[in-house]
């Protein structure tokens, strides 16, 4: 197993860490004063203000083709021409969600390509069947009122809030062209409201800044029902997601349980199998020597002896690596403080189960729990250890802890990156906490199969 013990490069799943493990920035001001200028509201502001255009062209050749080819069914010609529509509407969602992975950083997976078995009309009937391609004449449709209603409020926040902040500066624009001495609020025959003296701009401005503060907020909201509209409709659906997550699991699996094989085909190559041929030599040798030298032969046959025992002992180590017995037997429990006497520091084994998870569960958990030990023992520098083992609702979790030095982490080419993978085939998850220093905290998430 490789080392583990190094610079973490999975710590930024743990809260309060920024990308790539580095602690968030500290910013002097606080968010609502620096949001009117951070890079992110003038992208998502530059979002709300091309979906309008956008959209408009999206509504109109949506709504041109899908009529056109409605009422031509009762020609031919009606069913390629409202897949064309269909299609056309799948390459627009792929120019949204480029949009939406440069402006609002919202990295959506392109959905599975179209899928004809040959010929034009296989390609029609596959456009006209699939889900997706309807999910995106859908947002071509739904996108247009929710864009044209986002950036009239975007706008009208954006252009009034700066209009009323600034209003100091660009008054005397009224008395030198217009003659007033500044906006009017109201007039009629006898009466004219101007906002002209020194307190009524400062309350203009005092205002404009409120709605300048106030307005990235509005705009974040605007574009999170975007994000929601991109990810439901112009996404890969949740049963594709998960095919595809299986696919990608059955891989690990497979790769897995050949790398197992080739260890086990390794270990009794040269571990058991050299042994016994030796063995059998050797007896071989004592046979001969049986007649003219009883002591000599006799000496060979107790090596002989020794070996067996010593082979004996690697096919027993074997087996309990494939699978052990007290696992078996007596459950995590019993197999666990089993691994726990062997770590060459004490760990204490603490297991609050009621009843015995599916057999793949426990030895999965077992396995796990054996590959963390392994690293406290060889890596870690600790001097005590811990294993809890309890469940919660349909989930099974592990923690193994130690007071060592620290630095564990789920890099490239790790023990750890090849836990995760394992339990990443069965829906589970690695958690490691493991600051510079110590202690490491390793939890272990399985979903619980009885």
């Amino acid at each position: 197993m490789a080392t583990a013990y190094g610079p973490d490069t999975r710590d930024r799943h743990r809260p309060g860490t920024g990308s790539g493990g580095h602690p968030p920035a500290k910013h002097v001001l606080p968010a609502a004063l620096r949001a009117p200028f951070e890079g992110r509201t003038w992208r998502e502001l530059g979002y709300v203000l091309l979906s309008m255009p956008i959209s408009v062209v999206l509504f109109c050749f949506a709504v041109t083709m899908v009529s056109l080819g409605l009422g031509m069914l009762i020609t031919f010609l009606g069913i390629p021409i409202l897949a064309a529509g269909l299609a056309m509407c799948r390459g627009f969602g792929a120019v949204e969600r480029a949009r939406a992975r440069a402006l609002l950083r919202l990295d959506v997976a392109d959905p599975a390509p179209i899928r004809g078995k040959g010929g034009l009309m296989s390609w029609v009937g596959a456009v006209l069947k699939s889900g997706v391609s309807w999910r995106h004449l859908l947002y071509a449709v739904l996108h247009m009122p929710w864009a044209t209603f986002a950036f009239v409020v975007a706008v009208t926040f954006w252009a009034y809030g700066w209009a009323a902040f600034t209003y100091p500066l660009w008054r005397w624009v009224f008395p030198a062209y217009a003659g007033v001495g500044g906006i009017q609020l109201y007039g009629d025959r006898t009466h004219q409201v101007y906002l002209d003296s020194p307190f009524e701009m400062a309350l203009t401005s005092a205002l404009g800044l409120a709605l300048v503060l106030v307005t990235p907020w509005i705009v974040r909201g605007l574009v999170a029902v975007d994000r929601v509209m991109v990810l439901g409709l112009l996404g890969p659906s949740r049963l594709a997601t998960r095919v595809s997550e299986l696919e990608s699991d059955r891989g690990v699996v497979v790769d897995t349980a050949a790398a197992d094989l080739r260890r086990i085909e390794r270990d009794l190559h040269d571990g058991a199998q050299a042994r016994l041929v030796a063995l059998a030599m050797d007896l071989g040798l004592a046979k001969e020597k049986l007649t003219d030298d009883p002591e000599a032969a006799a000496r060979m046959v107790d090596e002989a002896h020794g070996e067996v025992k010593v082979a004996l002992q690697e096919l027993r180590d074997l087996a309990r690596g494939i699978h052990p017995a007290v696992l078996t037997d007596r459950g995590l429990d019993a197999a666990l403080s089993a691994i726990a006497s062997r770590c060459t520091v004490p760990v204490k084994v603490v297991v609050d189960l009621e009843s015995r998870p599916a057999q793949a569960i426990e030895g999965i958990a077992y396995f796990t729990v054996s590959e963390l030990l392994q690293n406290v023992s060889k890596h870690a520098r600790a001097t005590r250890a811990s294993v809890d083992v309890w469940r919660a609702g349909d989930r099974l979790l592990l923690q193994v802890g130690d007071d060592g030095r620290g630095g564990a982490g789920v890099s490239t080419g790790s023990g750890l990156a090849g836990l995760t993978e394992r339990l990443d085939a069965v829906d589970g998850i690695l958690v490691v906490d493991s600051p510079a220093g110590g202690p490491t905290t390793v939890t272990a998430e399985l979903p619980w199969r009885g």
